[in-house]
């Protein structure tokens, strides 16, 4: 376990920024006023989630491999930050969603069936807690370790 305290600490900072993030985007509407530019805009997250990367897998190299750090070594500290992350993924949606922005469901239904984005039905199977939670769990996965390849090969040093 002390192998990967690195890794759990970076994961669970992780999970705490995306929660942050939330209350970022509560806050400028795009649960509820702004609901329309919510597809875009949160994907500035990637940037945030990026750099969470760089910083653990720079802490990683440091503090663990002592200055050096092969790719596959930096690789392996990235997917288990994503499991990290992908853990504690189902608790965040359900911090986000019943108490940072209770409505977000109730308000992306109507914007996605008043914009004729979906039916009233394909909307309520998406946009819902149970859907949210799994999609974040697999996107953590998938995404982290795509992530984890990528900032592994800037960060490695021999």
């Amino acid at each position: 376990m002390k192998k990967f305290s690195i890794e759990i600490k970076w994961g669970i900072i992780f999970s705490v920024v995306s929660l942050l993030w939330m209350f970022l985007e509560k806050g400028l509407g795009w649960h509820d006023e702004n609901i329309a530019q919510h597809a875009i805009y949160t994907n500035l997250f990637a940037i945030v989630a990026i750099v969470l990367y760089v910083l653990a897998l720079l802490d990683k190299r440091k503090n663990f491999y002592n200055g050096k750090m092969t790719w596959s070594q930096g690789f392996i500290s990235g997917i288990v930050i994503s499991t990290v992350v992908a853990i504690l993924s189902p608790l965040a949606q359900y911090i986000t969603h019943k108490f940072i922005t209770p409505d977000y469901f109730n308000n992306v239904i109507a914007y996605s069936v008043e914009s004729g984005a979906m039916s009233r039905q394909a909307a309520e199977e998406y946009f819902n807690l149970t859907s949210y939670i799994i999609q974040s769990f697999f996107f953590a996965l998938v995404v982290g370790v795509v992530t984890s390849a990528i900032v592994a090969y800037f960060v490695k040093r021999k």
